[in-house]
């Protein structure tokens, strides 16, 4: 049988865990907001999901040369995807 005080220990264990891996994945993103045109497909996502708080016309721009060069079927959806939403947040 699981105890109260054990069942509060779990509970903010994760909860600790959540905030550490969003704690994390925003570094992450700060660290490759440059990378949207990297070899590496986790930082060019990381480098969209940054790129999607930030809705200007330089950013619709960018936008569209990278869904022009990517070859990632996902990460071009992606692209298009986020290039919408500025649009969007810009009109």
């Amino acid at each position: 049988m699981i105890s109260g005080r054990d069942r509060r220990l779990a509970a903010l264990s994760f909860l600790g865990g959540v905030a550490g891996g969003m704690l994390m994945w925003s570094h992450v993103q700060k660290q490759y907001r440059e990378d949207l045109f990297s070899r590496h497909p986790l930082r060019r996502f990381a480098a969209l999901t940054y790129l999607r708080s930030r809705p200007t016309l330089g950013t619709a721009r960018l936008l569209r040369e990278y869904i022009a060069w990517e070859r990632s079927p996902v990460l071009k959806q992606r692209g298009a995807s986020l290039m919408r939403h500025v649009e969007k947040s810009l009109a």
